[in-house]
């Protein structure tokens, strides 16, 4: 287990961005509830500091919450390649997916509980009586009870699930649930996703949000969009003289020239942050396309995500080539992390492949309007920024995933005023409502054929039954598929040639944002749950701490082992 070094955060640039008025009601907030907190440290553990929505989250949060006056450190935790291609696994059953369709059984459970208690001992060695720690999903779930037994103050925080519980999400929580209802807190992204066997009186809903200020989702000028695509080479263009970064690769290639998603640019480009030191654009991009980039003129439509078969990446892939290309000229980027620098995601290679294989089987003239990226993970500033130029590039977002948590890189495209086009599953039904603030497709087929084929199944095995709504699922889904690709086909075409419907659709989506999903609105409600959980957890810790500033910073360095 490692801590996670976290950014200074200064308060200035949200208040040009948010208003002064909103910033001061942040202050007066944290005030508040900084002083029934005072003495205690709020640990934040996961499996990750980098790729996917978790990690995002707490990079942007916690520097704010810091900047405030709320103190909050992060914990990693540490696992090997069959603890992640576990855990991958169950997170996939909650989500209602047979994943790689490998067992949850007793093995598992030993080789579960072996890892979790070496994070533990880590654990001990950072976390307090009277602290708070906040554990983030299925892969760290077994470090609630040691954390209880530490005397901490234990949220189980959980940002995935399924709309419609089937089989696969029943196996999940038959594995996961001994781990995690002795949380003082469960909470969820999504009230859907809270499972049946879950003590109300303990649950509370917050949905995740995004930074404003973060090199993610801070405001770019036309010029600046286009320079940092062009110096990753996923636009057409030189950058100061020099060509820009060039991964494509054949069609029947394993993979772009180079290969290693590390390749120096020949113009390194510098962008000047919100705060902070300039942004470096050192490295290009991976990408399987053929031919030269798209022209920065022609309308694209976007999906980024990571390489997971819940994401959906596939079926943008196919939406895009089902499209009326005589509608409207257009291109598709489908961009992701490099699958190297995910560590707890041990398919995102493979799906990748998958995708690359799709689009190498697609008709040379339709395959020369579709790039497939890796984005570089070397500098997560650079990763962040290159996203945000691509996301505001973007004529339309799409996001079609199968199943989702919450959905933080819609969130993102609509903080940037971007039409999209969404499945309406799990918390992408609650960002957007439909025909307000973009357009939303009929959530996938698959889960009700799933729940029905389980129902049947009480005199088979639990590996039977689940096989029988695997099967289910799987021909239902199939059929969801085309309905989704054509749905999103047509989804297109109608962003694409109606810019007053885009406008208007991206106005309301960044301002339902604005509303509802940025951090300021994340730490008021997690100061109201904290408090009132550090009030029902017994004395205050405070009475075990120096009250004067200047020892009390010196005991919590000395937490540092």
């Amino acid at each position: 287990m490692r801590e996670v070094a976290l950014p200074e955060a200064a308060v200035g640039p949200y208040e040009r961005l948010l208003g002064a008025d909103r910033v001061a009601g942040l202050r007066s907030a944290a005030a508040s509830f900084g002083a029934e907190l005072r003495g205690r440290t709020i640990w934040h553990v996961n499996s990750t500091a980098a790729g996917g929505g978790v990690a995002e989250m707490l990079r942007a949060l916690l520097p704010l919450a810091r900047a405030v006056g709320v103190d909050c450190r992060w914990l990693v935790t540490e696992g090997d390649a069959e603890a992640h291609a576990l855990t991958k696994r169950l997170c996939l059953r909650l989500y209602g997916s047979a994943g790689d369709g490998g067992p949850l059984g007793e093995p598992e459970q030993r080789h579960y509980a072996r890892i979790c208690a070496a994070d533990a001992a880590g654990l001990r060695t950072w976390v307090r009586p009277g602290d708070v720690v906040v554990v983030h999903d299925p892969q760290p779930a077994g470090l609630v009870e040691p954390a209880r037994e530490q005397g901490a103050a234990v949220v189980w925080r959980c940002h995935i699930g399924s709309d419609r519980p089937n089989e696969h999400t029943r196996q999940g929580w038959r594995f996961l649930r001994r781990y995690v209802e002795p949380a003082h807190r469960l909470v969820f992204s999504v009230r859907r996703h809270v499972p049946d066997w879950a003590d109300r009186e303990r649950v509370r809903v917050i949905p995740p949000g995004v930074d404003p200020c973060s090199p993610k989702n801070m405001p770019l000028d036309e010029a600046a969009v286009t320079a940092v695509l062009r110096a990753v080479g996923l636009v057409a263009g030189p950058v100061d003289g020099a060509e820009p970064a060039d991964g494509a690769g054949p069609a029947d290639g394993a993979g772009p020239a180079g290969g290693s998603g590390d390749r120096l640019a020949e113009a390194p480009l510098a962008v000047a942050a919100l705060d902070g030191p300039d942004i470096m654009v050192r490295h290009g991009a991976r990408v399987w396309r053929d031919g030269e980039p798209p022209s920065p003129a022609t309308p694209m439509v976007v999906q980024v995500s990571r390489w997971d078969r819940l994401k959906g990446m596939d079926r943008a892939l196919h939406a895009f080539a089902a499209r009326d290309p005589a509608a409207s000229p257009a291109c598709l980027t489908l961009a992701g992390p490099d699958p190297a620098g995910v560590a707890d995601d041990p398919e995102g290679a493979a799906v990748l492949e998958e995708c690359r294989r799709a689009w190498a089987a697609l008709p040379p003239q339709l395959r020369r309007t579709i790039q497939l990226a890796c984005l570089p993970m070397a500098d997560l500033r650079e990763n962040a920024l290159v996203v945000n130029a691509l996301q505001r590039h973007a004529t339309v977002v799409a996001q079609l995933s199968v199943a989702e948590g919450f959905g933080l890189t819609l969130t993102e495209a609509m903080w940037k005023a971007r039409p999209v086009v969404t499945t309406g599953v799990g918390g992408l039904a609650e960002q957007v409502v439909p025909g307000q603030h973009g357009l939303v497709l009929a959530g996938p087929a698959g889960a009700a054929g799933a729940d029905d084929a389980a129902a049947g199944a009480d005199d088979a095995t639990e590996t039977d039954a689940a096989a029988r709504a695997d099967a289910a699922a799987r021909a239902d889904a199939a059929a969801g598929a085309e309905d989704v690709a054509a749905g999103a086909a047509r989804a297109f075409d109608r962003l694409l040639t109606d810019p007053d419907l885009a406008r208007s659709l991206g106005t309301a989506a960044k301002r339902r944002v604005a509303e509802q999903f940025l951090p300021d609105r994340q730490l008021r409600r997690w100061g109201a749950l904290l408090t009132e959980l550090v009030a029902a957890a017994g004395p205050d810790v405070a009475d075990q701490m120096p009250r004067d500033q200047t020892l009390r910073d010196q005991v919590l360095r000395d937490r540092t082992p």
